[in-house]
């Protein structure tokens, strides 16, 4: 039983994210099961509400499961009574869940974000607060929980410019469209005005950087072992931010990932230089 749990979040996580999850199987198994947990339920919602057309009366269904499950009522739902009995387990902030429900429920009622404070609004649900579970389940200290946070948001927002044409298809701008002077961000509206896209993709890359220069101040905060893997996801959204720089343009024509090669050869790399420098804290 204990390995057919593992498996089912193994594969949905898998399935879900490539960065991630490369990067999460080098955490010390206790803490890669914990995370797997957490991962496989918030993609699981995060499946509902972007697959098309979106499944939203399988979203509602599920939301309404975890919250009997979290009152008490046992549910067969690996994902969900696995991800409660770890919400306890750890004492994670149910608060923070409800965020993220939140936010995966406006991508079945608002579709387009135009100023920066709604982007971030539904930011702090999508993301920031995954921040903040993963440093409860890492016991890192209250003192990282600003810097967690400020990683998540800079890793969700590289993810909007990245999806730029996947969100579209879905109905979905997430970029702030009200600082931009474009109407829109379908590809052949954007062709005809080069320019203004690429100097707001630069904005919106310069902001990404600036979010996640604050954030790595906070990796003093994380012990050793656990650095390696978030470093490395770190390393790689840098590299995917790199990439659309060169090009903004190269979001139409594909989705902008490392390989695993990539992500694997960071984490050699990382481990080697975490371990010579010491980098210990926590």
């Amino acid at each position: 039983m204990v390995t057919k749990i593992n498996q089912i979040h193994y594969d949905t996580f898998k399935r879900g994210s490539k960065t991630y999850f490369n990067s999460s199987i080098f955490f010390p198994a206790k803490l890669r099961r914990d995370v797997f947990i957490l991962y496989g339920f918030t993609r699981t919602a995060d499946d509902f509400v972007d697959s098309i057309p979106p499944r939203g009366n399988e979203f509602y269904s599920f939301k309404s499961t975890y919250q009997r499950a979290l009152q008490g009522e046992h549910t067969d739902n690996v994902i969900i009574q696995s991800f409660v009995d770890l919400l306890r387990r750890k004492d994670l902030d149910p608060s923070w869940v409800d965020a993220f429900l939140t936010s995966m429920e406006l991508d079945l009622t608002k579709k387009v974000h135009r100023t920066l404070e709604e982007t971030l609004h539904y930011v702090y649900g999508s993301a920031e607060v995954i921040g903040f579970l993963v440093a409860k389940i890492m016991n890192l200290s209250m003192d990282s929980y600003p810097y967690a946070r400020m990683l998540a948001r800079a890793m969700q927002y590289i993810n909007f410019i990245r999806d730029i044409e996947e969100d579209r298809q879905l109905g979905r701008v997430y970029l702030p469209l009200e600082e931009s002077g474009l109407d829109n961000l379908a590809c052949e509206y954007v062709s005809a005005r080069p320019e203004l896209f690429k100097q707001f993709i630069q904005v919106q890359i310069e902001r990404y950087k600036a979010w996640q220069a604050e954030a790595e101040k906070g990796f003093l905060y994380i012990p050793w072992r656990y650095l390696i893997p978030v470093k490395t996801a770190s390393d790689m959204y840098h590299w995917t931010a790199s990439e659309i720089e060169r090009n903004p343009f190269i979001v139409y024509q594909k989705k902008v990932k490392p390989s695993r090669a990539q992500i694997l050869s960071r984490i050699l790399l990382n481990t080697l230089y975490i371990s010579v420098k010491g980098v210990k804290h926590g």
